[in-house]
């Protein structure tokens, strides 16, 4: 019962990391989370290479521990997904965050509730996996009645944890469409 409590706050912490990514108009530095920069032959976390800072609510300003791997870590962030236009000024790159249009602010929504029902998935999955090794138990000659206990427990759990999700769904949307 505890490990599949233990993985269903897993499914529930990566939908909160997958959300944290999803950009609501303003600049937060785990927005660069998912960069991956070569250096030196070696993919490496963009956060690990350089300092990520958020000079004021619309800017990011990403300076590389080494000056010459400037260009390298400009052209990863272009190539992102995060539809941003890095600027180079020799000494650090700055990332203007655009405001969001309503057809984005939408978009971004859809991104949402699917992140959050790809945890709900998980979730679900956990109790479909804990609810078919106690049926292994009930063939092994545990009682009935113990395992139609413990599957309400799961069954109490997962309705908890899906619960969680439709808060941090509820939650995200909110901000996104905040203007």
């Amino acid at each position: 019962m505890d490990e599949a409590k233990t993985d269903m706050e897993k499914a529930i912490q990566h939908t909160v990391h997958e959300l944290s990514r999803i950009r609501a108009g303003r600049a937060t530095t785990n927005m660069l989370d998912g960069i991956v920069v070569e250096y030196y032959g070696v993919p490496t976390p963009l956060n690990q290479m350089s300092s990520v800072t958020t000079p004021d609510a619309r800017t990011l300003a990403v300076k590389p521990f080494e000056k010459k791997m400037i260009a390298d870590v400009e052209r990863a962030i272009r190539n992102s997904d995060l539809g941003v236009n890095p600027q180079n000024d020799g000494e650090q790159i700055r990332i203007n965050i655009p405001p969001l249009s309503e057809e984005r602010r939408r978009d971004l929504v859809k991104r949402v509730r699917n992140e959050v029902e790809n945890g709900k998935v998980s979730v679900r999955n956990v109790r479909k996996e804990t609810n078919e090794a106690l049926r292994k138990l009930l063939k092994e000659g545990a009682s009935e009645d113990d395992i139609k206990r413990a599957e309400e427990k799961v069954q109490a759990l997962t309705d908890q944890f899906i619960a969680r999700a439709e808060e941090l769904s509820t939650k995200k949307e909110t901000e996104i469409m905040t203007i």
